[in-house]
């Protein structure tokens, strides 16, 4: 294994034919070697189940987050998803000298979006240059990979170190060391195992070194036990000026979320990765992700944002993957925010633009929703109301999870028309029949039966939908919200058109209804966000998310009168997404210009060191916000790409770039993986 540098910064790495090889810098890497640990805020290395949250200190993670894993634990009476123990650090001894972030220099890190990898290079005085490339592997979603080269420069001795630390939270853990001898090899194995906080979870970790050494030739390991919550196993080598020693490691990670024996089915995981080894690892990787990759967002002629639209389309096929019945919360798996929990920023944010990319993996979503019918079905029991009510915040077993004191939890009611349309907006891309008969329409059913039960009849055209929070969330309790109101009267014709296209009479009461359902007006004709809406400053849009996504306001005056009403009312500090969709509303309008200065301004300002990643608000310090990431490629999608989801697909209407974007071209969408392009 070979790699190149250029400078400081360890560039594109290309396995070919077994052999890793070095490409320039080019839209595919973000490299950072001006790294201030003040202001650092990671990149997340994920694979749709294990998050590693990259740190500015050498050879570390912040954070590993396990997917699909939640308790109760630091963060209020609400459930959080588990921050586990964390098995892929490691440390090093040089000469007997422990490094550390103020013993080394020309410390660089780069992320390969390409093949899903982050490299971090730095050197030990004189004595040895390090390269550290960490990867969660995506064809095992349980496991990691750390490859680690060190060069010497001078006669030394290394002391490499495979670290498993627990957090404070886990409880009761215990920590193992075995070697399994085989005639050709020797299989060292570092586990923890340990309860969650309540003690409703077990969690266990297992490591493996991968040596380059024939067998009976490896470093001997020596197991250190520190105290309850770290142990590790190292081994020392002598290096001699210019050798270039390599070694990897494979780190997994389970729960009894996802086994019912998570210790020994982590083993078993170490195991299998060790014997495959890093060349067929790092080749199955690199496979997984060129065919995630054939789904691709490419634009010539602004090659920055070529690099940002990349890193978020990065981030949510790392945060996600098919196969599973697990969502996406805001934040993904890039650490504790929000819980973890799942909100509308899947359906309305991050499931488009996964929908015509990769339509299996938005089936995951879904699925993470009818998995979860039975608990929707008694919170719309537990309000007095038929049908399927889903929570404002989920997480493991769709029961409602938002603090008590966020108003949120019981009012912000519209979550459950945005599940109902997200399902039909399935089936509309992929025409799979199947899916609706046994997935699409008993939720689509339960959305339509409660709110046919929520709404309050007071005559005709009176069918008003009273006491909610919208999408705009600074306004509680309001009645006849647009948003709400356009998205039931939206969902409602859906679940109608579902039934007929299954042989089915829908109910009549669903579309009586949705007809009767207002949408309000200020005297001059502009959409009232509410009843009582006075024209107050917002916290994101909410009225003009009936012209787009929903299509529900089509008349094009109607929409330009809502967007001058509106754009102003804006605030600076709420979250990206907004200005996104009012950039894709203006793209629609044939205004290319302001769409691109609002598509700017809808992530731009989100963006902190060293990597660029988004945070939620302008200044603000939670990255990474994947609800964000969803709401700018939505408008390079639908707006500057001019994609639409109809029941007839998915179907292109003519649309405008940037003066400064030479064409876009959106590979690979859709179930029939068609090229569109736009020049």
């Amino acid at each position: 294994m070979s790699v190149k540098h250029t400078g400081l910064v360890l560039v594109f790495i290309l396995i070919i034919g077994g052999t890793i090889h070095a490409q320039p810098d080019d839209a595919w890497h973000i490299s950072a070697n001006k790294i201030d640990t003040k202001n650092y805020y990671g990149v997340t290395v994920a694979n749709g189940m294990i998050g590693l949250v990259s740190s500015s200190e050498p050879m570390k993670v912040k954070d590993v987050v396990l997917n699909g894993a939640y308790d109760y634990y630091q963060r209020g009476r609400v459930s959080n998803i588990l921050k586990i123990f964390n098995h892929v650090n490691m440390n090093l001894e040089v000469d007997g000298q422990r490094i550390s972030r103020s013993s080394i220099s020309n410390y660089a890190q780069s992320l390969d979006m390409k093949q899903a990898s982050l490299t971090t290079t730095f050197e030990v005085a004189d004595k040895i240059t390090v390269t550290h490339t960490l990867i969660a592997l995506r064809h095992l979603p349980y496991t990691a990979l750390t490859l680690v080269e060190i060069k010497a420069r001078k006669n030394v001795m290394i002391t490499p170190m495979s670290v498993i630390e627990a957090p404070d939270h886990l409880a009761e853990v215990r920590n193992f060391y075995s070697e399994i001898d085989r005639p050709h090899v020797l299989i060292p194995l570092l586990t923890s195992v340990a309860k969650s906080p309540s003690g409703k979870l077990t969690v266990a970790v297992s490591n493996s070194i991968i040596f380059e050494e024939p067998h009976g030739q490896e470093p001997r390991l020596i197991h250190e036990d520190w105290d309850y919550n770290m142990h590790l196993m190292k081994f020392s080598r002598p290096l001699k000026a210019g050798e270039t020693y390599r070694f990897a490691v494979v780190s997994s990670a389970t729960s009894s979320a996802q086994y019912n024996d998570p210790m020994n089915e982590a083993e078993r995981l170490t195991i299998f990765a060790k014997l495959e080894g890093t060349q067929r690892l790092l080749q199955r990787h690199v496979e997984a992700w060129n065919e995630l990759w054939k789904s691709d967002l490419v634009i010539e002629g602004d090659e920055q944002v070529q690099r940002d639209v990349r890193l978020a389309l990065y981030h949510l096929y790392s945060f996600a993957r098919a196969g599973t019945a697990l969502s996406l919360s805001p934040m993904g798996l890039s650490g504790l925010g929000y819980n973890g929990h799942v909100f509308w920023d899947t359906e309305l944010w991050m499931y488009p633009p996964l929908l015509v990319l990769h339509p299996e993996i938005a089936k995951s979503f879904l699925e993470y929703r009818f998995q979860r019918l039975e608990a929707a079905r008694k919170n719309a029991f537990s309000h007095g109301y038929k049908g399927a009510m889903f929570p404002w915040e989920s997480s493991a077993e769709g029961s409602e999870d938002t603090p008590v004191w966020a108003l949120t939890g019981p009012f912000q009611q519209h979550i459950t028309a945005c599940v109902g349309w997200a399902f039909w907006k399935y089936y509309q891309v992929t025409k799979d029949k199947v899916w609706l008969q046994e997935r699409g329409y008993p939720v689509l059913k339960e959305v339509a039966d409660f709110w046919a039960s929520r709404v309050e009849r007071n005559g005709p055209g009176k069918f008003e939908i009273n006491n909610v929070i919208g999408a705009n969330e600074w306004q509680e309790n309001i009645d006849n919200n647009a948003f709400t109101n356009g998205i039931v009267k939206l969902v409602l014709k859906y679940a109608s058109q579902a039934a007929r296209e299954l042989g089915m009479t829908p109910d009549s009461d669903w579309e009586t209804v949705a007809q009767n359902i207002p949408i309000l007006k200020f005297p001059d004709g502009t959409t009232k966000e509410n009843a009582t809406y006075d024209g107050v400053m917002i916290k994101q849009a909410d009225v003009n998310l009936l012209a787009y996504p929903l299509d529900v306001t089509t008349n094009q005056d109607q929409i330009e009168k809502d967007l001058k009403y509106y754009e102003g009312r804006m605030s600076p500090a709420g979250p990206a997404m907004g200005y996104s969709a009012l950039s894709t509303l203006y793209s629609k309008l044939g205004n290319p210009e302001k769409a691109y200065e609002l598509f700017n301004k809808s992530y731009k300002l989100n963006q902190v060191p060293p990597f660029g990643v988004l945070a939620e608000t302008p200044g603000g310090t939670n990255p990474y916000f994947a609800t964000g990431a969803g709401g700018f490629l939505q408008a390079v999608i639908f707006g500057f790409g001019g994609l639409q989801l109809t029941d007839q697909g998915i179907v292109q209407t003519k649309s405008k770039l940037p003066k400064n974007w030479k064409s876009l071209t959106m590979k690979g969408m859709g179930p029939a993986r068609t090229d569109y392009r736009v020049k």
